[in-house]
């Protein structure tokens, strides 16, 4: 179990600290663009968000 949770970090920390970041914007937008119709101009700020954090 240890030396599972050491190789998640390991792996969480050498991803680009932006990236992980943007991660809740993306994540979120992906959930808000499933929904019709209005789905993806809903996700406009989400987008924007995730875009200005990582460019």
């Amino acid at each position: 179990m240890f030396k599972i949770l050491v190789v998640s970090l390991t792996f969480a920390f050498s991803l680009s600290g932006c990236g992980l970041m943007a991660a809740p914007c993306r994540v979120a937008s992906a959930v808000i663009k499933v929904v019709p119709v209005v789905g993806h101009a809903a996700a406009v700020p989400t987008d924007t968000c995730a875009a200005v954090i990582d460019p």
